[in-house]
Formats: structure tokens, C-alpha cells, sequence
């Protein structure tokens, strides 16, 4: 597995794979993702998607690659094990995020590729994701392949408070990756000031450092542009 390897490197590498594959005898998944596997990164996950039936509940997930990505948010490996789609613990997730692009894959029967943002068990998370459906001369294919390469996962505050302009100004430039003493040169307050203000945001929020108050702070502005969209 290389640390170097770029989400354009394995997709291209699969897309190879499924090209050389012929519609005419439908190929196994195994036979477009063989080659790509080693090269898949530690936020990269390969699952295998058999369609059983029409009704998408009953499709299963079959994990190829997990994730090695750790969080304490969420568990991104126990939450897709092997199971029925049906079995997924945030059906919400499924219906919105999931079963629709693969809908369109089936019924085209061509490659998608993508950038998701959305929630997962209240959780503002977004990874790039790229599909690929058994290339076959039948109706439908009998699975799809699907790799995705995890961007973020931020969890918005349970507190809520509302910040006045000077604490929007800090947190804008606290996101912009700026010291307290940079925040307090550009504008225009002094550094205790800012510190201060930092703190309150902190207890308000009940963030347990300042890196963990800025991820509050923008999964809450994410979720903010979710419920806006």
C-alpha cells in the first residue's frame, strides 16, 4: 500500500480494468479491482455492491478494503461490515446519499464519479466517490463496485450559541489556520482579547481545545449549508 497514492491514481487504475472488461461476458468484480487493491491509501475503502432483487434493501455490501482512517466520531468499518443495505444503521443516509446514485448507475450503465457532502448519523462528513456497474448486454448488472476516499468527518456541537461579529471575525480567521496573535493584529484587538474570547467559545461549546472548537465550528456551518440546500 502506498502513502502516496492519489484517489485519481486508483480510479484511473479501475476504470482501466473495467474498460478491458467485455459486456459480452459480464466479468466477475474481482477481475476490475485485482490490480488496484494494493495501491488503496488508508482513507480509501473498496466495497462490492450485489444487487439481489429490485429492491435496493436487499442489495448487499461486501467489503473488499476497509478504511484504516481512526475516529472517534464515527466508526466507519463497524458501520459498513458485510450486511444488507436494509441493515445499515442510518436508513436516512442510504435514501439520500447511496440508493439514488446507485439507481442511476444501474440504469445507465456507465461510471460516476463524485464529491459527496452530507450526514451520517448526525455526523458532517464528505469523501469522493467513484461507482462502477458490471459491464453487461443484460438489463442490469449483478453488482456495482464502489471506492470511496474519505475527505472529513465533523461532528457539530450539541450546545448552541450565538456568536457576535468579533467572534465570526475570530472563528474565520481561526479556520484560516491564524495564531491568536494573528487574529488579534488583524483586527485591531489585543491578544488577551482574543484569547478570552477563545475560552468562552470553548465553554460555550464544550469544546476541550481550541482544534477542537474550530471542528465544531465548521461541521456547524456545514450543517447550516446542508439544511439551507
Amino acid at each position: 500500500m502506498s502513502k502516496d497514492t492519489t484517489f485519481h491514481t486508483v480510479t484511473q487504475k479501475l476504470l482501466d480494468a473495467w474498460l478491458s472488461t467485455s459486456p459480452h461476458q459480464p466479468a466477475a468484480p474481482e477481475a476490475v479491482y485485482r490490480d488496484a487493491v494494493d495501491l488503496l491509501t488508508i482513507k480509501m475503502r473498496l466495497t462490492v455492491i450485489v444487487l439481489d432483487g429490485e429492491d435496493p434493501l436487499d442489495w448487499r455490501l461486501q467489503v473488499v478494503r476497509s478504511s484504516g482512517f481512526a475516529s472517534r466520531i464515527l466508526n466507519i468499518n463497524k458501520l459498513f461490515a458485510n450486511q444488507r443495505i436494509g441493515d445499515f444503521k442510518d436508513r436516512s443516509y442510504m435514501e439520500t446519499a447511496v440508493i439514488p446514485r446507485y439507481r442511476e448507475v444501474i440504469a445507465s450503465q456507465k461510471p460516476s464519479m463524485e464529491m459527496v457532502k452530507t450526514e451520517l448519523l448526525g455526523v458532517n462528513i464528505a469523501y469522493e466517490r467513484m461507482v462502477l456497474p458490471q459491464r453487461t448486454t443484460e438489463a442490469r448488472p449483478a453488482w456495482l463496485l464502489t471506492v470511496t476516499n474519505g475527505r472529513f468527518m465533523f461532528n457539530a456541537p450539541e450546545r448552541q450559541a450565538k456568536l457576535d461579529g468579533t467572534d465570526e471575525a475570530v472563528v474565520q480567521l481561526l479556520t484560516e489556520g491564524a495564531t491568536a496573535k494573528q487574529i488579534a493584529t488583524e483586527l485591531g484587538i489585543s491578544h488577551r482579547t482574543v484569547e478570552h474570547r477563545l475560552e468562552r467559545m470553548k465553554e460555550r461549546y464544550g469544546a476541550k481545545n481550541t482544534v477542537h472548537l474550530t471542528a465544531m465550528l465548521v461541521a456547524m456551518h456545514l450543517h447550516r449549508e446542508t439544511d439551507r440546500n
